[in-house]
């Protein structure tokens, strides 16, 4: 099945660290045509240019998935350099887990903007190319924080929920439509991330690096699993992942 991997063109967003990096250097080995962005040029430039070293074909655009207007350069760039987009990996996001009553809104509306707006922003972009062309796939990163609740991330887990929600109606009227647009939504557990970097909140970052010491699972786990949504036929639809370390309750 890497055969339906091998020389798609795929954009995947938050791709200077963690689950997108591996997923970045995976593809790659399975002959992916790869269009990194995130907002940290300088990641960026190394990874590409170590893909580049290895013989695949890669170029990055740094994108601020807040911003509309950077998302849709993002889909032109790809279509410049190869052409078309087949898939796109929405995997930009932050984690700055609190309880609610710590009443950080600011971080509030900074995981709107990037788990949720974010995510709308890249399928506003990508969704006339796909529907054009009748065909193309929509992954994205949610978390088992959109399948079940856990404090701290009330306002976290809410975007992930809303993003599942998302995924599952596009799949749905994509179908009706006839435009063959496939989703897959992925929920990972405790995965090597920086996510954690970005808890302010003392007790919940305390909490949550504990959590992650005792149980983390490499990123190549979940890049294991972009791909094989990847390798599916195109008449196969997989639209959910739910994915952590074997030793982890979730």
């Amino acid at each position: 099945m890497e055969d339906n991997i091998k020389n798609k063109v795929i954009i995947i967003t938050g791709a200077s660290s963690g689950i997108g990096k591996a997923t970045a250097k995976l593809l790659a080995q399975k002959g992916a045509k790869l269009v990194l962005a995130a907002r940290r040029e300088e990641r960026l430039l190394e990874l590409t240019k170590q893909l580049i070293s290895k013989g695949s074909e890669v170029f990055y655009k740094t994108t601020d998935v807040t911003i509309p207007e950077e998302n849709g350069q993002l889909i032109l760039f790809a279509k410049e350099k190869f052409g078309k987009v087949d898939a796109i990996f929405l995997n930009a996001g932050i984690m700055p887990s609190s309880p609610i009553s710590a009443l950080e809104t600011a971080e509030w509306n900074k995981m709107i903007d990037v788990n949720l707006k974010g995510v709308l922003n890249g399928i506003a972009a990508v969704i006339p190319e796909f529907v054009a062309q009748k065909s193309g796939h929509i992954i994205t990163t949610s978390s088992v924080a959109g399948l079940k609740a856990y404090p701290n991330s009330g306002v976290y887990g809410a975007t992930k929920w809303a993003v599942r929600e998302l995924m599952e109606v596009i799949r749905m009227e994509s179908a009706a439509e006839g435009t063959n647009i496939r989703t897959a939504t992925i929920y990972p557990a405790a995965i090597q991330t920086e996510l954690l970097n970005s808890i302010t909140d003392k007790r919940a970052a305390e909490g949550m690096n504990a959590l992650y010491e005792k149980y983390e699972i490499s990123p190549d786990a979940i890049a294991r699993i972009v791909a094989f949504a990847l390798e599916q036929p195109d008449e196969v639809n997989i639209s959910e992942f739910t994915v952590g370390p074997t030793s982890q309750p979730w």
